[in-house]
C-alpha cells in the first residue's frame, strides 16, 4: 500500500541523517497551497544566502500530501499513486542539496492532483465538468500528452485504465492552476534569475525516477539514469558532457534524451543564451527504492553519493560559464 504521508515528515526524518548546508545559512520559502489540506503549502523552496553553488535543485513529482477528497475519488488510490509518484526521489534531492549548498525546491502536491512537468493548457478536456475555454483549447489539448493520459491532470495509466471515478469540476481545476501550478512555477522562475544574476549563469536540475528500462539490445544493460536537455535546446553540451562523463567515470550506466528528454519543465525556463541551463535526471528506482519500489532502499546512500559529486562538478562548470559571460559583457560594455 502506498503511504500517503506528507512529503514534510519524510523530508524531517531523512534529513536527520544529512546534517550541515555547506556554504551559508539556509532560508526556507513557501508558497502556494495544496486544495483538501490544510496548512500545506504548494512547495517548499529551501535557499543557501549567499548561494554556495549556482545550482537548484527541483523535484516536481514526489508529492505526498494527499488530500482525503482526491484519493476517494481515484479507483486504485494505492496503486494509482505509487506508480504515478517519484517515489521518495525529493529525499534523495534534499540529501544531495545539503551536501553540496545546492537551493532546492520540492512540490508537496501529488502528481495525481496535478502534474507540474506539464503545461497549463495541456488538458483533457473530457474530464472536466463544463466546456473548455474555447475551441482551439481543447484540440491544442489533443495534440499534447493529454491525448496520451497523462497530461495536467493525468487521467489513466496502462494497467489500470482509467483513474477517476468522475468528471472533476472546472472550479477545481482552476484552483490546481493557480494554488499550485502558477506558485511553483513562479518560484522555480525567480530562484533560476537570481542565481544567474548572481553568478552570471545557472543550472537547473528537473530530478525525477523512473521505472526500469528494457536493455536496447541482446545482452547489453539498460541505462540506470537518463539525462534530458530536449536535444540540445535547454542545456550547453558542455554540461550534459559534463555529466556523463561523471556517470562513466563511476561505472555506472546513463543515456541522454531517450526515453525521457525532458517535459514542460525545461521547456518553460531554459534560457540558454540568458544563461539559465535546464536538464532533467531520471534514476533508476532500483537505484534508491527497496525491491517494492516503496520504500527507501539498500542503494539510497549510494545513489546520493554519486549526484553528490555530480552536482559538485557541474557547480563549477557552470560557474566558469557565468564568468566567461560575465566577461563578454565587460568586453562589449569597454568598446
Amino acid at each position: 500500500m502506498a503511504d500517503f504521508d506528507t512529503a514534510a515528515n519524510q523530508l524531517q526524518r531523512y534529513s536527520m541523517r544529512n546534517e550541515g548546508d555547506p556554504g551559508g545559512d539556509s532560508r526556507l520559502l513557501q508558497g502556494g497551497a495544496v486544495p483538501g489540506c490544510p496548512d500545506v503549502p504548494a512547495y517548499a523552496l529551501r535557499l543557501v544566502e549567499p548561494s554556495a553553488i549556482p545550482v537548484i535543485i527541483a523535484v516536481p513529482h514526489a508529492g505526498r500530501s494527499y488530500a482525503r477528497t482526491l484519493l476517494d475519488r481515484m479507483r486504485h488510490p494505492a496503486f494509482a499513486a505509487l506508480r504515478l509518484e517519484d517515489r521518495y526521489v525529493d529525499l534523495v534531492a534534499d540529501a544531495v542539496a545539503r551536501q553540496t549548498g545546492a537551493s532546492l525546491l520540492v512540490a508537496h502536491a501529488p502528481r495525481a492532483m496535478i502534474d507540474l512537468n506539464r503545461a497549463a493548457d495541456d488538458i483533457d478536456w473530457d474530464m472536466v465538468g463544463g466546456p473548455p475555454p474555447d475551441a482551439s483549447s481543447a484540440l491544442q489539448g489533443l495534440a499534447h500528452r493529454a491525448r496520451t493520459g497523462l497530461g495536467l491532470i493525468p487521467r489513466r495509466l496502462p494497467g489500470l485504465g482509467e483513474l477517476w471515478k468522475r468528471r472533476m469540476d472546472r472550479a477545481e481545476l482552476d484552483d490546481r492552476i493557480a494554488l499550485v501550478h502558477e506558485p511553483y512555477h513562479s518560484a522555480l522562475g525567480d530562484a533560476l534569475q537570481d542565481t544567474r544574476d548572481r553568478w552570471g549563469a545557472a543550472l537547473l536540475i528537473d530530478l525525477h525516477s523512473m521505472p526500469p528500462l528494457t536493455a536496447y539490445c541482446g545482452a547489453e544493460p539498460a541505462p540506470e539514469f537518463v539525462l534530458g536537455d530536449r536535444f540540445g535546446a535547454s542545456c550547453a553540451g558542455a554540461l550534459v558532457a559534463s555529466a556523463f562523463a561523471h556517470f562513466a567515470a563511476a561505472r555506472r550506466l546513463a543515456a541522454h534524451n531517450r526515453p525521457y528528454a525532458g517535459g514542460y519543465v525545461l521547456e518553460r525556463h531554459a534560457r540558454r543564451k540568458e544563461g539559465i541551463h535546464c536538464i532533467q535526471i531520471e534514476i533508476d528506482r532500483r537505484c534508491y527504492l527497496d525491491a517494492r519500489f516503496s520504500e527507501p532502499g539498500p542503494g539510497m546512500d549510494e545513489t546520493i553519493a554519486l549526484l553528490v559529486g555530480m552536482v559538485q562538478r557541474l557547480a563549477g562548470d557552470v560557474a566558469e560559464l557565468g564568468r566567461d559571460r560575465q566577461r563578454e559583457r565587460w568586453r562589449a560594455a569597454a568598446e
